[in-house]
């Protein structure tokens, strides 16, 4: 049985025990979509241990909330699977001074930059808007759309991933690669959707709720140790051509 939600009430005094509700709400400014679900993840892991009222409701100390902004910062600047975040923080806990993780590699930020930079992850695009703010010429969008490189319009409108894509495209389109060298890309992200779906797919089947949530965290993390390897590939090969 799932733990009671508490609701919410008027914000808390700065410094005092967050409920998940308002804990989430401070952290989405800096981490857009994230979720009571995905901070219960976390807590099964083993990477936060909040209090717990005699009711049962959560309770994040400001300590709680400074250690799930690091083990959500390293998730999306470093690419790092929740394994290693988890000995980091455990070494840090024993008082140890664990290895520097160091700066997320240039290619992930950008990676980053360009897959995530949506003001507003809930806008649909049209076309002419797309090329508008990704400042490309809207012939490129359409070359993109050709090739099966924008994400599918339903009533003329593209979801909010399509505008990372644009951006990319822009950026390599400076360098003289054009929509149809992209093709690649097309096959190589539905190759690895396919792996996803077939890691989830025994979870997939179930129809309760909390089994949905489960197959949508694995998903996620699955996702994210694809772009990892695809980053570290990338970068492996530019250090070989480097030497």
């Amino acid at each position: 049985m799932s733990a009671p939600h508490e609701p919410s009430a008027a914000p808390p005094p700065a410094g005092a025990a967050l409920g998940i509700g308002d804990l989430v709400a401070a952290l989405e400014p800096s981490f857009p979509g994230v979720s009571a679900s995905k901070v219960r993840f976390l807590e099964d892991r083993g990477l936060v241990r909040p209090e717990r009222t005699a009711a049962g409701y959560r309770r994040y100390r400001p300590a709680d909330v400074d250690r799930i902004r690091l083990v959500l910062t390293l998730q999306r600047d470093r690419f790092l699977p929740l394994k290693v975040i988890r000995e980091h923080l455990d070494a840090l806990d024993r008082g140890e001074r664990p290895e520097d993780l160091g700066e997320a590699p240039a290619a992930a930020q950008e990676a980053v930059r360009l897959g995530h930079g949506i003001a507003d992850p809930d806008r649909r695009w049209t076309r002419a808007e797309l090329a508008r703010e990704a400042e490309v010429p809207a012939p490129l969008v359409d070359e993109l759309d050709q090739y099966a490189l924008l994400p599918r319009a339903e009533d003329g409108l593209h979801p909010p991933a399509a505008l990372g894509v644009v951006r990319a495209a822009g950026r390599l389109a400076a360098h003289g690669i054009e929509p149809r060298h992209l093709r690649p890309f097309r096959a190589a992200a539905d190759r690895e959707l396919g792996l996803v779906q077939s890691a989830v797919a025994p979870l997939a089947t179930r129809r309760d709720a909390g089994t949905r949530e489960r197959a949508a965290r694995t998903a996620e993390e699955i996702a994210t140790a694809c772009l990892a390897l695809h980053a570290a590939l990338v970068r492996a090969g530019l250090e070989s051509l480097d030497g």
